[in-house]
């Protein structure tokens, strides 16, 4: 069995569940844009749903790598710089939430809320250590209660995406309630230190 093979499987499904929507796209749909057989893509995967729960896990490891390679700069000065320059990478981009999101919501919403919940710890838990080293450098707030403000953001982001019709129909897209969601955050956690720190970059 080949993990590249396995790989490839699904990041072609995502690529057309993000276009076309979930439902719209059948095994064959999938096999056919690879050029296999069915029968190999069962070797892979017993199911569309098993291979909806791997895309969502593959989806959760991507983030969890981009999070950790942020925490093993062991320093938030650079953190800072890094996060600015991605948020500013991505300011232009004004994508709508893909039937992706709506399609799992509505036919799949045993893996969505596990999703979720997945995503949710794993933002927690990383927030948790983004702020404890910007205690450490003197850049957070010495008064702050770290854990229930990592808690507190996972969920806004947690909510976000689940209820992002609300955020649409006011004429705004994820990607600008990130932005936003952040730059609270992080005037919020911020000693004089940090804030000097943030402010000049």
């Amino acid at each position: 069995m080949s993990q590249d093979q396995k790989r490839n499987i699904i990041k072609t499904a995502g690529d057309l569940f993000f276009r076309l929507g979930i439902r719209s796209v059948s095994i064959d749909d999938i096999c056919r844009e690879l050029g296999i057989s069915k029968k190999t893509f069962y070797v892979y995967f017993e199911s569309k749903d098993e291979l909806i729960e791997q895309l969502l896990q593959a989806n959760l490891d991507y983030i969890a790598g981009k999070m950790e390679d942020l925490v093993k700069l062991q320093d938030f000065k650079q953190l800072v710089k890094v996060f600015i320059k991605r948020q500013q990478a991505e300011k232009n981009d004004v994508r709508r939430v893909p039937q992706l999101v709506y399609d799992l919501k509505k036919y799949y919403p045993r893996q969505f809320a596990d999703f979720q919940q997945k995503c949710f710890e794993t933002q927690k838990n990383y927030i948790m250590r983004y702020l404890e080293q910007g205690l450490k450098d003197g850049y957070v707030r010495a008064d702050l209660n770290i854990e229930l403000t990592a808690v507190l953001f996972a969920k806004i982001h947690s909510d976000a995406i689940r209820d992002f019709e609300i955020i649409e129909g006011h004429n705004h897209n994820m990607h600008q309630l990130a932005h936003t969601a952040m730059d609270v955050f992080v005037r919020g956690v911020l000693s004089e230190k940090g804030l000097k720190l943030f402010e000049s970059e």
